[in-house]
């Protein structure tokens, strides 16, 4: 055992009180050459925050002094939630911090709080910030502006509540209105603002792509990979060799198929599939065997490392890997010799897995397939496709059936499924906004998305039993509280969530029936997409929770190691305990140190990608909709708060209906109602209802969008078009605003009580942006 490990132990089930370094060494019987570690041990345990020394200079265990570790999650307005590290905190929810309690920490920095009395009721906890361990935000983008002798960079993340101050010498050549990147030099103290020096000068606000520049240094994401990557890049072969044949199953007669989006280029996933004579089915799902070109503590591992994941914004992908891999050696490419590592699998007829076999293969995709090829072949039926095609028709016939019969099988477990449609943005040359897409589900995506599921389940399951260090997908039971919110909601439906009396948990089942019951139904996508901010967030961990989502007692990512580094990891693992059926004690050791730090920094990048995807697709959504300023559209009140109400439009946009703006009388806030109600009139305006609004401001800089009701509100169309409509509108593009399909935009309903957002987690069992948001 670590002398780290020992320590916590010692800590936690040996000493009832603060304990001295003395007190330690003496309770663990330390040698000389470890009671030399024990000090250099204890000062990184409490720069960690996994011990806290007090005024006394004794050290304690936070959750035994009633203090909490994690990150603080900024709100705009000005609060915070600090969500725990430790996953046993984690259980008992964020912790509340009010602004005046937040002694100049800011957003992402990791902190030490302690816990007092909740002010509000129904919040169960609340604190305040007596420790900031390491700060998040050393570099900061946003607009500059000046003055004759200082000047003041105002962050673009909104969750950063002040302004950064900028001596006069620090300017680099800065202009007013420009978007810069800046360093901190001073963090901020109790009425002092953070200090800094730019460091980059982006542009001006409206030069053709320094919105995206904005998001991408904001977010510190990589714009080229370093040079000793790329040398160690092009050294990897373009084609496979002859040495990686040898011990290698050799699956290139099968008709392995790859099935993507018309624009992916990274293909990592294939699959082949059969009806056997017993009934069964036989389903073999092809990885790219990323792991064998990038080895362990290598260059591309390091960086792999460090990416964590490609990140899909509105103009661009950020890959993990650079382009020789993901797009060359790596991808599934038709017509070429390809390392893979494969989950073989025999299904019932009930979609039980009855055998399985994981091992290492060399294929030969036979045909590259995109969704709308499978869609016009199994859903259209359109006899020209079809006949191109005659010769897969014995291979996808048993994909549908076994995308069927899992379906069916995840169902009866009760594996939630949100229909909530998914946003792309269709851009110029010039990369500025043409249109809105939705995109929604498919059944070509279906087929792949059932057959990833079973192969991550299969894997995962088959490490589980193996007993050996790993790294699962996990998704934990929802928040209590979140649940008791969410059924005010929907007793407005006369539906409920019910609880296991049993043991106080939520049974996915019961969500799922909820979904069912409102499917079709006009408040399907409202209760969809409050439940959804409902779940937990899903992340990586080197111990198995389940997911609840999927109703999966295992499950990993196993399926995208071109773009996911845990997946890598998880191949590097396989290949590992293949030859034998287990892993040498030192390297037992060795993993179980590694795995919680990788598990721990995958589901952080993973975050950052989502959240700069998300603020891309934003910002062009807004973009676009400033061509309307002025004009009328049919939406759906999608929030309601004390402040407003949130508008979502037929395309997907949505914005806020200001309180103030509603003219006709004053309205009040009934929570559980989730309604705002004129108190002379007794207009309702609740989540769920149709109304007509009027596009009043969209703010491209400010990133919001704001309507007022068409029958209840006070509009300067003249002031506004000026403002914010620089060029004229064609009918045509104006109906395309509201009609065109898309998905929803960023969560800023304040109906939940915690405003910090809660997806639960993207799956990305697929690359490029389509994703099933709980997996």
């Amino acid at each position: 055992m670590q002398l780290q490990e020992r320590v916590l132990d010692f800590m936690e089930n040996q000493a009832s009180r603060p304990v001295s370094e003395e007190d330690i060494a003496n309770g663990l019987t330390l040698n000389n050459e470890e009671l030399i570690q024990l000090f250099s041990v204890l000062d990184d345990m409490e720069s960690r925050g996994l011990i806290v020394r007090n005024r006394n200079d004794l050290c304690g265990l936070p959750s035994q002094m009633n203090l909490v570790v994690g990150h603080l999650s900024m709100n705009s307005k000005g609060f915070g939630f600090i969500i725990p590290d430790d996953p046993r905190e984690a259980e008992k929810g964020d912790v509340f911090i009010p602004p005046t309690l937040l002694n100049c920490s800011m957003n992402n920095d990791k902190v030490i709080a302690r816990l007092n009395d909740s002010s509000l009721n129904g919040r169960s906890r609340e604190g305040e910030v007596i420790r900031i361990l390491e700060h998040a935000n050393k570099q900061i983008v946003g607009t500059f502006e000046k003055s004759t002798s200082f000047g003041f960079v105002t962050p673009d993340d909104k969750k950063l509540t002040q302004d950064v101050f900028i001596h006069k010498r620090n300017f680099n050549g800065a202009a007013i209105g420009t978007k810069v990147v800046v360093q901190i030099t001073r963090w901020p103290k109790k009425r002092q603002n953070p200090e800094g020096k730019i460091i980059e000068v982006l542009g001006k606000i409206d030069d053709p792509g320094i919105d995206i520049l904005s998001v991408i240094h904001q977010y510190e994401l990589p714009l080229d990979f370093p040079e000793e990557v790329k040398k160690a890049a092009k050294k990897i072969p373009l084609t496979v060799q002859e040495k990686d044949y040898k011990q290698r199953t050799d699956r290139r007669d099968l008709k392995i198929i790859t099935v993507d989006g018309e624009d992916a280029k990274d293909l990592d996933d294939g699959v082949y599939a059969k009806k056997l004579d017993n009934g069964n089915f036989f389903l073999g799902v092809y990885i790219a065997d990323v792991s064998h070109y990038v080895r362990e503590n290598s260059p591309l591992d390091l960086e792999a490392r460090k990416r964590g994941t490609s990140v899909y914004l509105a103009d661009r992908v950020i890959p993990m890997l650079p382009t020789r891999l993901c797009n060359g050696i790596c991808s599934l490419n038709a017509g070429e010799d390809r390392l893979s590592m494969a989950a073989e699998m025999e299904i019932d007829s009930n979609g039980k897995i009855v055998s399985y076999k994981i091992l290492p293969t060399v294929i030969h995709v036979y045909r590259r397939l995109t969704y709308d090829i499978v869609n016009k072949i199994l859903v259209d039926k359109d006899k020209e496709t079809i006949d191109a095609n005659a010769d897969l028709l014995p291979l996808l016939n048993p994909l549908l059936e076994i995308r069927n019969i899992l379906k069916k099988q995840r169902n009866i477990r009760g594996s939630i499924d949100f229909n909530i449609p998914e946003i792309k943005v269709k851009l110029d040359s010039k990369g500025l906004p043409i249109a809105l897409l939705k995109r929604t589900g498919s059944l070509g995506e279906s087929i792949i998305e059932e057959c990833m599921l079973a192969a991550n389940e299969t894997v995962a399951k088959h490490m589980f039993m193996k007993k050996t260090p790993f790294i699962y997908r996990i998704h934990e039971q929802p928040d209590k509280e979140k649940i008791d919110s969410l059924n005010d909601l929907l007793s407005a439906f006369n539906l409920h969530i019910n609880k296991d009396t049993e043991t106080d948990s939520i049974n996915p089942k019961a969500i799922q029936h909820v979904l069912e019951k409102v499917s079709g139904k006009p408040e399907e996508k409202i209760i969809s997409s409050v439940a959804l901010r409902t779940m937990q967030q899903a992340r990586y961990c080197e111990e198995n929770f389940g997911h609840f989502g999927l109703a999966a007692k295992y499950y990993t990512h196993f399926t995208s190691p071109i773009r996911r580094y845990p997946d890598l990891i998880v191949h590097r693992l396989l290949t590992e305990i293949l030859p034998t059926g287990k892993i040498s004690t030192a390297r037992t050791e060795q993993l179980k140190k590694l795995l919680p730090e990788i598990a721990l920094s995958s589901s952080i990048r993973e975050r950052v990608a989502t959240d700069a995807e998300r603020d891309t697709v934003d910002m062009k959504k807004i973009e676009y909709m400033a061509r309307f300023v002025g004009d009328e559209f049919s939406g759906v009140i999608s929030g309601v708060t004390a402040f407003g109400i949130f508008v979502e439009l037929d395309n997907g946009v949505e914005g806020l209906v200001h309180v103030s703006s509603m003219v006709n009388d004053y309205y009040e806030y009934i929570e559980k109602k989730y309604a705002l109600i004129g108190r002379r009139t007794n207009t309702s305006y609740k989540i769920g209802d149709v109304v007509n609004v009027i596009l009043m401001r969209a703010d491209i800089k400010e990133r919001m969008i704001d309507f007022i009701l068409k029958d209840n509100g006070v509009y300067n169309q003249v002031n506004y078009k000026s403002v914010n409509n620089n060029h004229k509108t064609s009918k045509t593009e104006k109906a395309k605003a509201g009609t065109a399909k898309t998905g929803t935009t960023k969560s800023t309903n304040s109906h939940k009580k915690n405003t910090r957002r809660h997806s639960s987690g993207t799956n990305n069992f697929k690359k490029g942006k389509r994703k099933s948001t709980h997996k």
